[in-house]
């Protein structure tokens, strides 16, 4: 390496040594260094120095431009030399690019674990010196968009086994109005047993069209084939469903049917029913599942009646499960899987509160599921589907276990 002959000013010196100024002194030190290391390689590179007659110059200089440097001591502004023809080069800058590329990455880190983007400025400033605004924190988040996009186009697989659907809400800046905002959402489990994040969308409710055109988008990636999926009994939801896997099991969440039920039932019955219930849920089969509902029956017919009616119309829809090997259905007889995903997005959405757009939720929370995703397909599996055989589901009707 080359040695380079810095020259410098007292006054730099002693402001250097200054108490109430060393903070400028150093910055202005590095200033002074650096611009002489740039003067230097021009001088190396042009064969000759300021107003110097060589035969081995191969060029002449063209002034400098001005470039702002931010470091650790404060901001520095360096002389870059300009040539006539031809372009001046340095690797002087590779270190602190590396270093501002690291600086952007951890604001963009900081602001997906949920630290607000005024928080991301105040740490920036505190640690590094740098003053850093909320719009530009918020901007360079932007470099999220298309690793975001590209996770929600991704090829899918054509059989998913499982799916488990949920939607949860926000609020969202709309026409100098705050109104919530759906953010719908679908998980899969894939034939290996390894659970992902298929897709999401942003709505304005989880109506039949809005469901619809999240579930078209996952055909139209590839997804052709799902043997049960695990939702609550939204309308929009369930229809949706039922108009685009046809031929596909419904599970009704469990734990969202008790809710129903124990909100319909007398409170002095509701630690009886929920006992019930639970019971019914565990059952080991179909068959026995039916007889517990029918001791509720008897048992609660006349003093829960509602609960009792609800229990009657939703019993196919809770029991699908049961088509299922006994080691599969605890995890998939509830939505609880996405449920605590949902936690997860709760925790980073309170620190913001109201989101500007929605542009901004997309971007957010879609890259905190993409960072969910990496984690289920590179964990540890959710189920062993060794023993899984699609075919072997079969759906029992529940009218001929009556006729029994």
């Amino acid at each position: 390496m080359a040695q380079v002959q810095v020259n410098l000013d007292m006054e730099i010196v002693h402001e250097l040594f200054s108490k109430d100024g060393r903070d400028a002194g150093l910055s202005k030190l590095l200033e002074t260094i650096l611009n002489q290391i740039l003067e230097h390689q021009a001088t190396e590179q042009l064969g000759a120095s300021r107003y110097e007659r060589s035969d081995d110059r191969t060029a002449y200089r063209n002034g400098t431009r001005e470039r702002k440097l931010k470091t650790r001591i404060g901001s520095i502004t360096l002389d870059v030399p300009r040539f006539r023809s031809g372009e001046f080069s340095t690797s002087l800058f590779t270190r602190y690019q590396r270093s501002e590329q690291a600086l952007v990455l951890a604001m963009i880190e900081m602001v997906i674990s949920g630290v607000s983007t005024r928080k991301v400025k105040n740490i920036t400033e505190e640690l590094c010196g740098t003053r850093v605004s909320k719009s530009m924190v918020s901007s360079l988040c932007k470099n999220l968009d298309p690793e975001v996009a590209k996770f929600r186009n991704r090829r899918l697989a054509e059989h998913y086994p499982f799916l488990v659907v949920d939607a949860l809400y926000t609020n969202v800046r709309h026409d100098h109005r705050v109104s919530s905002i759906g953010l719908l959402i679908v998980t899969g489990v894939n034939t290996e047993g390894y659970r992902e994040v298929l897709g999401f969308s942003v709505a304005d409710s989880e109506s039949e069209v809005s469901w619809d055109a999240l579930f078209k988008s996952l055909k139209l990636r590839g997804l052709k084939k799902v043997d049960l999926i695990v939702s609550d009994n939204h309308s929009g939801l369930v229809q949706a469903v039922r108009k685009n896997f046809q031929r596909t099991l419904w599970q009704r969440c469990q734990t969202h049917f008790s809710r129903n039920i124990l909100d319909a039932t007398p409170k002095r019955l509701q630690p009886e029913i929920k006992l019930w219930l639970k019971s019914l849920y565990d059952a080991v089969s179909l068959e026995k599942a039916f007889e517990i509902k029918e001791e509720m029956f008897d048992l609660f017919g006349k003093r829960a009646p509602k609960a009792i009616a609800l229990l009657d119309k939703g019993f196919d829809d809770i029991t699908s499960v049961f088509n299922l090997p006994v080691e599969f259905r605890k995890r998939l007889r509830t939505s609880n899987s996405i449920e605590r995903l949902n936690e997860e997005i709760r925790r980073r959405e309170r620190v913001i509160r109201i989101f500007p757009n929605e542009q901004s939720i997309i971007r957010l929370l879609g890259a905190l599921l993409i960072e969910q995703h990496e984690k289920w397909s590179t964990g540890k599996k959710y189920f062993d589907m060794a023993e899984y055989q699609s075919p072997v589901i079969k759906i029992i009707d529940v009218k001929e276990l009556v006729k029994a």
